[in-house]
């Protein structure tokens, strides 16, 4: 008998649900806001706003996709954190009162794990290649930079992270001062597309061990510009492709350089990537060369499952779903949640 799963997510800016089947994706809606653009970031209040509009269409617009009704559903997962506060509790309050009415399981989900299990969606009539445990998991994102050895589904270890901004705040960072829309991330990616990734040099902080920096990454970029802007107030202008692919190819050696330090030690031929910055085409260009080049089998993350999803928070809920770990009604959001 098939198992049918909903996933809420509203851990940030984007309104998600999902129904899965067994491990089959049905449907994956997500209602973005706009609103955050003019603001140059992401602001709370007015994103538990957004979500408190947006959650019930959306879970409708999920449910009907999948072609069921939520009284055929057997549980209810959501992001319990990491996230905003208010932005959390709008989706955990939505799936606590569905559960409540529909009488589903409810499952708590760490938004984290989901980003790595979001290797494993599969959709029916597609082939997939999934990965084999044990794997190592570079997750990166907005706010977290991490490498991750994954032994089953529910059974991971933080192995390196960063000491300071992560990967994805660097590159955001770095864009507002370029001038750049938020997020600005992706904006960096097309643009380095027409630069040279040699046409700059910048610091490349040096870590022990697996963990990441990207802090001095982010001031010598920012020391750089100011005196270059002394003599030529066009500067960033005229070089902005090259300022753009330069940055990017920094950010990436640092990644990738713990990343191959880690596979060596662990001595792990199983790579995934996860998360918004799984997305940038340098970087997954860059894993899938140091695959070929030392025999890994890299697994790369569909586009639209690398940011902030609840299909990834379906296909978790479904592993702790068949493990029988479910929350109870007292359950609250953390902002802050141990992985």
């Amino acid at each position: 008998m098939s198992t049918y799963i909903l996933g809420i997510e509203s851990s940030c800016d984007d309104t998600s649900a999902a129904v899965i089947r067994d491990h089959f994706l049905l449907s994956n809606i997500i209602a973005s806001q706009n609103v955050h653009i003019k603001y140059g970031g992401v602001v709370p209040e007015l994103a538990s706003r957004a979500h408190q509009q947006n959650i019930i269409p959306v879970v409708d617009t999920a449910l009907k996709e999948a072609g069921i009704t939520a009284s055929d559903l057997d549980g209810i997962a959501f992001t319990r954190g990491p996230g905003l506060m208010g932005s959390l509790l709008v989706g955990t309050s939505f799936a606590k009162g569905l559960s409540l009415a529909t009488g589903c399981k409810l499952i708590e989900v760490n938004h984290l794990q989901a980003h790595i299990l979001a290797n494993f969606l599969r959709e029916p009539g597609k082939e997939k290649q999934i990965p084999e445990f044990p794997f190592l998991c570079l997750l990166v994102s907005g706010g977290h930079t991490q490498l991750v050895q994954v032994r089953d589904y529910l059974d991971m270890d933080i192995i390196g992270s960063t000491l300071d901004d992560a990967a994805g705040e660097a590159l955001d960072k770095c864009a507002k001062v370029m001038g750049l829309p938020y997020p600005g991330g992706p904006v960096i990616d097309r643009t380095a597309r027409e630069g040279n990734p040699d046409a700059f040099s910048f610091s490349k902080p040096r870590i022990s061990g697996l963990d990441y920096s990207f802090s001095g990454l982010k001031t010598s970029f920012l020391y750089f510009l100011r005196d270059q802007l002394q003599g030529d107030p066009g500067f960033i202008s005229k070089y902005l492709p090259d300022l753009c692919a330069s940055l990017q190819k920094a950010v990436v050696d640092i990644l990738t350089e713990k990343l191959l330090k880690a596979a060596k030690e662990t001595g792990i031929q199983e790579i995934a990537l996860a998360g918004g910055v799984s997305a940038n085409s340098a970087l997954r260009e860059a894993v899938t060369g140091l695959g070929a080049k030392h025999g890994w089998k890299v697994h790369l993350p569909e586009f639209r499952f690398t940011t902030d999803n609840a299909a990834m928070i379906a296909i978790t809920g479904y592993h702790k779903y068949l493990r029988g770990d479910f929350a109870t009604q007292d359950i609250t959001p953390l902002a802050r949640m141990p992985f």
